[in-house]
């Protein structure tokens, strides 16, 4: 291999992300004779083919500069010629035992001839299918002596950047027709004035040629395999790469090459590489795939990303992944004082380093609010003293509880004599947490993972950038302390999170915090991997008719204004209806207005009152800002059937004097938490002692309401015998069962 060429040399920067692809102006998409022809090698797969045109199509169409390098003349050529070569024979060649098979026909074919023949076929379908997008090509054949010689490079590149400058796709194949694609070993050779070149041995090292001649910013090498692989996909153990740095060299065991083409995994990786070297971005992907050259485009990750360790900035997402999960073995086999000593760290360091964080946060804040954000979206990115000495508060909670979180024995049973089975906590795994806006989330949610002893993948919006990095390194510190560094990373590659919630194969469970947008959309795009949380919090206070005025008005102007953002607020208010004539009615109306709260009546309430706030569009509606729904209802089994009907089974509220009412209440209001004359607000992980709360789940399984540390925990089985198999417990074996519960405290 040659002298890689330094960064600062190169014509062009390449991409650092995937999330960059976007701004990519010059594009060759390569298309391997695998992914354009059939698998029966009987020419063209038209409808791939015509997807592929459509993408690029799209992309032309869209002020990007696209070149194709085509295979395939020679597969479409040898269809021709068969069906000639057959339709030729006589009659009696047909019928005789003796007569070449279609197959057999196919093999006495030329390569050369076929091409020639194929090539014009090939480029009257392109020019067919390009033409419903009213994109015109054109034609361009090259040899490997155009490449060699410089006049004709020369000549090459000229003709390629007119018809750029044109709005002209140029499509070009090699002249097969002329000299085949040469078989020698060698990597590079040089031009007479001593210029390094690819040896031309495939289409792949041709476009990568073409890639740095033309200066383009993306190559896209299209083929029959999904990506580069740690060795060839069919092998045990093989593990597709969906970053390559040119280091990986080392840890890549190629396959064979492809039946169909001239080139295998090697020639794309080394093509892929030399272009990389010369300033050009590359992804290598499975060409039969719907939509790839859309999906790349997008910033999503499809095959394999080539790009450089001295520019990449962060680790691949999948060896985070990695990390996290040997990390989580780390803190498991800690001592339970070593995990609490580790989150006090972090404890003391919020306070400690408390005007280096309120710096980078005041840089978060000042950017959104340049850039208009919402007065509650900048509440919740906001961060105080106040806020970072509550959050201390919470996690040296969070340290006391995990002397007892990991490994807790909750159930001992004895199978039998000298059989004991025991069920104990153990960690979930990997989790994946998604946040908004809020950061103070980061430092909560590190706690959680720390006390449960999973590791943790942290993706935060970038609205809260700064503060994210800031708070991550006090992560990142507090970990160090116990040798666990890598156990909880920060994700900070522009990776979709689409992307993201495909890796099952890493990631265990996926918890979004956030609006109800989010939470969702990635509830819906998780196919694989369990999510939780909640999509929405549509919480209600409903008053009954024996009530406390004071009392009533104190917790509904706590649970609407006290954090209108926060998914534990109010959203309706839910009177009886001796309200209207009591005066409460007016009272709370004018307690709301006062807070700047504004009001939207339910349909039972604006068929009763004349002049009245305006209806609402929905009483299914999260507002998240000072605005709510008011309705009446007869009495508390309408209330119960309202929440039932619009409520999601968050959080909901009984004022009432009546403790029978307040029973009937909680027992049959089907939601996470259900509070007797407290605000809503109370529906949160540090005000109910857990420390801290990863997130709130209105779901029924695994966990439910605020979800602290207790929900980051599974199970595992344990059992002790002696010796002991399942034939020993057949009808009149030596064994029997027992099944005796033991105590939990016993040793």
């Amino acid at each position: 291999m040659e002298r890689r060429i330094p960064i600062a040399e190169r014509r062009n920067a390449t991409f650092t992300d995937r999330g960059q692809f976007k701004y990519a102006r010059r594009l060759v998409v390569k298309l391997g004779s695998a992914v354009i022809t059939r698998e029966d090698e009987h020419g063209l797969a038209l409808g791939r083919l015509a997807s592929i045109v459509e993408q690029v199509a799209e992309c032309h169409v869209g002020g990007r500069e696209c070149i194709m390098v085509t295979s395939g003349a020679v597969a479409f050529g040898k269809q021709k010629l068969a069906q000639e070569l057959l339709m030729s024979l006589s009659m009696r060649e047909t019928l005789s035992p003796k007569d070449h098979t279609r197959t057999e026909t196919v093999t006495l074919l030329e390569p050369r001839a076929a091409a020639a023949v194929g090539q014009s076929g090939l480029m009257s379908l392109y020019d067919a299918m390009f033409a419903q997008y009213g994109v015109k090509i054109a034609q361009v054949l090259v040899t490997k002596s155009d490449f060699y010689n410089e006049e004709t490079r020369r000549n090459l590149i000229s003709t390629l950047s007119e018809l750029i400058s044109l709005n002209i796709v140029p499509i070009i194949n090699t002249n097969d027709a002329v000299t085949p694609p040469p078989q020698t070993d060698e990597d590079f050779r040089k031009g007479k004035e001593g210029k390094k070149i690819i040896a031309l041995k495939d289409n792949d090292s041709l476009a990568a040629m073409l890639a740095a001649e033309v200066e383009a910013d993306l190559l896209i090498l299209m083929s029959d395999v999904d990506g580069i692989y740690t060795c060839p996909p069919s092998q045990e153990g093989a593990k597709l790469i969906h970053t390559f740095t040119p280091e990986m060299l080392d840890i890549v065991t190629f396959g064979k090459k492809s039946k169909v083409g001239t080139g295998g995994m090697d020639s794309k990786v080394r093509a892929a590489t030399w272009a990389l070297d010369r300033g050009v971005s590359v992804v290598i992907c499975n060409g039969m795939q719907e939509k790839a050259i859309k999906t790349i485009m997008s910033g999503r990750r499809l095959g394999t990303f080539f790009t450089d360790t001295a520019t990449a900035g962060t680790a691949p997402v999948e060896v985070l992944a990695e990390n996290a999960r040997i990390g989580s073995r780390i803190l498991q086999s800690l001592q339970p004082e070593e995990r609490a000593s580790c989150i006090r760290t972090l404890a003391d360091l919020l306070l400690s380093k408390q005007s280096e964080i309120l710096a980078a946060n005041a840089k978060d804040i000042a950017e959104a609010t340049k850039a208009g954000t919402a007065t509650p979206l900048l509440n919740r990115l906001s961060l105080s003293p106040a806020k970072l000495k509550s959050l201390s508060a919470g996690l040296h909670q969070i340290a006391e509880a995990s002397l007892t979180n990991v490994g807790r024995l909750i159930r001992r049973t004895r199978i039998a004599d000298g059989l004991e089975l025991s069920q104990i906590t153990v960690p979930i795994g990997v989790l994946l947490v998604i946040f908004e806006s809020r950061p103070d989330c980061l430092p909560q949610v590190a706690a959680l993972a720390l006390s449960s002893a999973n590791g943790l993948l942290l993706k935060g919006g970038k609205e809260a950038g700064h503060s994210n990095k800031a708070l991550m390194g006090l992560v990142t510190e507090a970990l160090t302390t116990v040798g666990a560094s890598n156990a909880i990373s920060l994700v900070s590659t522009r990776e979709e999170i689409s992307d993201l919630l495909s890796m099952e194969k890493h990631i265990d469970l996926i918890i979004p915090r956030g609006s109800s947008e989010l939470v969702r959309s990635i509830q819906e795009q998780s196919q694989h991997i369990p999510v939780l949380g909640h999509a929405e919090g549509i919480c209600h206070v409903y008053v009954d008719n024996d009530f406390d005025s004071e009392k009533a008005l104190r917790i509904i102007r706590d649970s609407k204004c006290d954090y209108p953002a926060a998914c534990n607020a109010m959203e309706t208010l839910l009177l009886h209806e001796d309200h209207l004539n009591n005066g409460f009615f007016v009272e709370v109306c004018n307690m709301l207005r006062k807070e700047n709260v504004i009001l939207y009546s339910g349909p039972n309430l604006c068929s009763k009152l004349t002049f009245g706030p305006p209806p609402a569009k929905s009483l299914r509606s999260e507002y998240g800002a000072l605005e709510c729904a008011i309705e009446v209802v007869r009495n508390i089994q309408e209330a119960i059937d309202h929440i039932a009907k619009y409520g999601s089974g968050h959080t909901d509220v009984i004022v009432t004097e009546n403790r029978e009412r307040a029973v009937v209440f909680q027992r049959d209001v089907d939601s996470a938490c259900v509070f007797h004359n407290v605000s809503s607000r109370f529906a949160d992980g540090y005000r109910f002692g857990l420390g801290a709360e990863v997130g709130i789940s209105t779901a029924r399984i695994h966990a439910r309401g605020p979800v602290g540390v207790e929900g980051l925990l599974t199970t595992k089985w344990v059992l002790t015998g002696s010796g002991q198999a399942a034939s020993d417990f057949v009808e009149g074996g030596p064994c029997v069962y027992l099944h005796q519960s033991l105590p939990i405290d016993s040793k």
